[in-house]
């Protein structure tokens, strides 16, 4: 339920609307060096990727976009829907450029999906969101988007199985996966249930992390308890995961080679677990030599297994860093 104005302005996140404006301020020019710094560094890539893009099918690379598109609109379908429940009206249109720039604040300042959440609350507040009801939808997203890679990452291991290409490294790999994905959520849902008391005093010294976590203990519980929400969330979450393997499954189509997408779906979760579990930020080198890996593996050439996901990596990580990088200053300015 929505906050008066008194206690918005006066919200763990933002004491208050002068500290507000300082963060964004500050927030967005650390955002738009590090975007700026990680499209320099990595330029090599870039072209590299502007290559590949140039000799492949001009087709699938359209249907290629359509796909990532689509993962924007199940993102922001999440977010429309938790809004929805509180009885809150926002444009479903203005937040697909909302996942665009949440993509990229998670991509340039790799914290684990801190920096994300920061900029979702931020951007939220601006468009007059409460802010314990900004914490409960962070907390939603967080649930669902955990389950959901669970779900995923299981199928892959049934398909792994299937076309006996499974290995201890990998059943070690996804294992320790699992309990990341059971533990990530089930720590903001201790924190939700034990309050201020689940804060471990190390954390508490840490003013921004405090200041999230005490966020988190304060998020009405009612769209948790809503299985409707929950369960919507998760399977949109699932077709984000399908449609980012299926934009693998079109790269390795654009370069002549004709695969199953059973075969790229485990391919891209593996390697995105891989990625997610490395400390290296983006998972960059790691995703690459893991799916380039995972695809050889499954019976595809090492030289179409390197150039689709490298193809793939452009589509899903360097072509919306413009656009994100954009929206981000403008959401947050």
């Amino acid at each position: 339920m929505p906050e008066t104005e008194n206690n918005k302005n006066n919200s763990p996140m933002f004491p208050a609307k002068t500290k507000g404006h300082k963060f964004r301020s500050w927030f967005l020019g650390i955002l738009l060096l590090a975007g700026v710094i990680a499209a320099v560094t990595h330029l090599g890539e870039i072209e590299h990727f502007a290559k590949l893009a140039r000799e492949a099918r001009p087709m699938w690379l359209l249907v290629a976009l359509l796909l990532q598109f689509g993962t924007y609109v199940c993102t922001a379908l999440v977010w429309k829907r938790a809004l929805h429940y509180v009885n809150i009206r926002q444009s479903f249109f203005s937040f697909v450029p909302l996942a665009f720039a949440k993509l990229f604040a998670d991509q340039a300042l790799p914290s684990g999906g801190a920096s994300g959440i920061s900029f979702f609350i931020a951007a939220l507040k601006r468009r007059g969101v409460p802010t314990d009801l900004c914490m409960a939808m962070m907390l939603v997203s967080l649930v669902a988007y955990y389950v959901a890679y669970l779900i995923v990452a299981l199928a892959s291991l049934a398909l792994l199985w299937f076309y006996h290409a499974i290995h201890i490294w990998i059943l070690l790999l996804v294992g320790l996966f699992c309990l990341v994905a059971v533990a990530i959520p089930a720590s903001a849902l201790m924190l939700q249930h034990w309050s201020k008391r689940a804060i471990p005093k190390l954390l508490t010294r840490l003013p921004n992390v405090r200041d999230l976590l005490q966020g988190f203990t304060q998020a009405p519980k009612h769209l948790l308890r809503n299985r409707s929400l929950v369960v919507t969330s998760i399977l949109l979450y699932v077709a984000v995961f399908l449609l980012d393997a299926a934009t693998l499954w079109i790269m390795l189509l654009a370069i002549g080679q004709d695969v199953s997408f059973l075969a790229a779906f485990p391919s891209f979760v593996v390697s995105s677990i891989i990625a997610t579990l490395s400390p290296i930020p983006l998972g960059i080198g790691i995703f690459e030599a893991s799916s380039t890996g995972m695809l050889s593996a499954l019976g595809i050439p090492v030289e179409a297994a390197l150039t689709a996901t490298l193809l793939l990596r452009g589509f899903t990580l360097w072509l919306p860093m413009l656009p994100g990088l954009w929206l981000a200053r403008r959401e947050l300015r």
